[in-house]
C-alpha cells in the first residue's frame, strides 16, 4: 500500500477526507466510489498519524482521576466502589504502589478501564 511521505501530503489528504466526509452520509451506498476513496485515504492518514503523532497509553493515575471527574464522585466513594481502602486507592493514584492482580481486575471491570492501562503500571 502507498504511504504518505510528508506533512504536505498529510494535510492534502485530511482536506480531501473532510470533503468526502461531508459529501457522504449513512444513506450513501457502500459501493459508492466516494466511500471507497474515503476508506483508502483514512487508512493512509491513520498509518501516517501512528508514526508521526503517536498517542501514548494514559497512565492509570490519570485515568482514575479522569473517572473521578466523569463520575462526579470523591476518591473515598471510588474506593468503596472498588472495594479497597481510601488510602490504598490514594497510594495507587500517587504511583506509590501498583494494584494487585485482583484490584486491577476490579478497577478494569467496575470503572470500564482497559486492562492494558490498569496493568501497564
Amino acid at each position: 500500500m502507498a504511504q504518505l511521505k510528508n506533512e504536505q501530503q498529510y494535510r492534502a489528504m485530511m482536506h480531501r477526507i473532510d470533503e468526502l466526509f461531508f459529501d457522504t452520509d449513512e444513506s450513501t451506498p457502500a459501493d459508492d466510489p466516494r466511500l471507497q476513496e474515503l476508506d483508502v485515504l483514512s487508512a493512509l492518514v491513520e498509518e501516517y498519524e501512528k508514526e508521526h503523532f503517536p498517542i501514548e497509553t494514559p497512565s492509570l493515575a490519570s485515568t482514575l482521576l479522569a473517572r473521578l471527574s466523569e463520575l462526579n464522585i470523591t476518591q473515598k466513594e471510588m474506593a468503596v466502589l472498588l472495594g479497597m481502602t481510601a488510602s490504598r486507592l490514594s497510594s495507587i493514584i500517587c504511583g506509590k504502589t501498583n494494584p494487585t492482580y485482583e484490584q486491577a481486575r476490579v478497577i478494569a471491570t467496575r470503572l470500564n478501564i482497559s486492562p492494558a492501562i490498569v496493568l501497564a503500571c
